[in-house]
This record gives structure tokens, sequence and C-alpha cells, in this order.
């Protein structure tokens, strides 16, 4: 019963321990300032963005599998914060999105991201942002 009871805690202990570094990581790649805001206000249009980007023929493969890998950790109904919590349930969502977003616009083309984005200029250029190119959009 003790050794049970020794192993119970252990993995406890490395799961909370697993979480506390998964959030000290995401704050580390959070957007900074205004940015952060925008991500949480864009998070709707992210959202159809994703799906989009991930049925897109020309994007290469390993960029294709990070999104269909997000939009699943999207739908998981257990988040790292608890979106019930005001303004921070949704934040780590809008972390996770910006920084998969970084990677796949580094190893594809922006030109796919201005070519599938679901919503205004001003919010393609908040995106562009965040994904660390510049906020002129090109044809």
């Amino acid at each position: 019963m003790n050794t049970w009871l020794s192993v119970a805690l252990a993995v406890v202990g490395g799961l909370m321990l697993t979480w506390l570094l998964v959030i000290a990581a995401m704050l580390i790649v959070r957007p900074r300032g205004s940015l952060f805001t925008e991500a949480i206000r864009l998070l709707p249009d992210l959202l159809r963005l994703i799906p989009r980007l991930a049925r897109d023929p020309d994007l290469p493969r390993g960029a294709r599998v990070r999104l269909w890998l997000l939009l699943a950790y999207l739908a998981m109904p257990i988040d790292l914060v608890p979106d019930f919590i005001p303004v921070l349930g949704y934040a780590d969502d809008a972390i996770v999105v910006a920084a998969v977003l970084r990677a796949i616009v580094r190893r594809a083309s922006p030109h796919a991201l201005n070519r599938h984005w679901p919503g205004t200029d001003d919010g393609l250029a908040a995106v562009r942002r965040l994904a660390g190119l510049p906020a002129a959009t090109t044809p």
C-alpha cells in the first residue's frame, strides 16, 4: 500500500512539474504588450485561418502536420489553463497559436497567410506582427 501511495505521489508531482514547465515556456514565447491582447482578440479569425492553412497543399507537409496538431490541441476539452478563468483561460490558446503561427510562417511563404486570412486587413496586419512579419501586406 505504501508503494502505491509513493508511486501515485511521484506521478502527480511529475505531472505538476511538467505543467509548471509548460506554463513557464508559454510565458517565455508569449507575444509582448499589445500583441498579446491582439492575439486574444483575433482568436476567432485565427481559428478559421488554421484549418485553411492546414488544407493548403502548397505548404510543406511538416507545417501542415503542426497545424493539424494545433487544431487537435485547441479541440481538447482539457487546457493548460481552464477556459472558464476570465482572460487567462484563452491566453494559453492565444500563446500556442501565436507560437505555431510564427513557426509556420518561417517554414512557409507569408503569401499563404495573406491568401487564407478570413478577417479584416487590420486583423491581417496584427497577425503578421504576431508572426514576426512586417505589417504591410504584399499581393
